[in-house]
């Protein structure tokens, strides 16, 4: 992990560092409940509650995370293709400064739900264990699938696991 200006990359490691001590109290696992939670977005206010009945995607990621620059294009066909079915992409930014996310964006470009936390509350609450880390939430609002990293090789297994908890055949 390199150190960048203005503390970007050591607080997001600070939150992870955090989130793995602290992992095993209340953190989000498959068959529990996914935390709560409201950050500002790219459009208005992110809440999970408001996405209830819908299958949700939270990827946690971080401007100087390079397997999310690989991710984002993978999110946004997955999005394009299962939007109508019931799926939201939520991408939830961990950088300390918007102006880091906002460069990246102008790179790899979101079309899927952005929300922004900065103070990495919400990572923690998650117990995200590095970047990017999603979790796949179903209909009812419980974890059915977490993941760490990403990797060109998983997309097959990732998309199966949104397309059952769609329901799609």
């Amino acid at each position: 992990m390199q150190v960048r200006k203005h503390g970007t990359t050591l607080l997001a490691a600070l939150a992870l560092g955090v989130a793995a001590y602290c992992g095993n109290a209340g953190a989000a696992a498959v068959g529990q409940g996914a935390p709560e939670f409201e950050l500002p977005g790219a459009g208005g206010a992110v809440r999970l509650s408001e996405l209830r009945g819908k299958v949700v995607y939270v990827d946690f990621w971080a401007s100087w995370c390079t397997p999310c620059k690989q991710s984002f294009p993978w999110l946004n066909e997955m999005q394009a293709r299962y939007g109508a079915q019931g799926l939201e992409i939520v991408g939830i930014n961990v950088d300390a400064r918007r102006s880091d996310a906002d460069q990246f964006l102008a790179q790899v470009p979101a079309r899927f739900k952005l929300a922004f936390d900065a103070r990495g509350d919400t990572p923690g609450r998650y117990a995200a264990k590095g970047m990017p880390t999603s979790f796949l939430i179903g209909r009812d609002g419980t974890i059915v699938a977490t993941h760490v990293g990403f990797r060109v090789d998983d997309k097959g297994r990732f998309e199966e696991e949104i397309r059952r908890a769609l329901g799609v055949n």
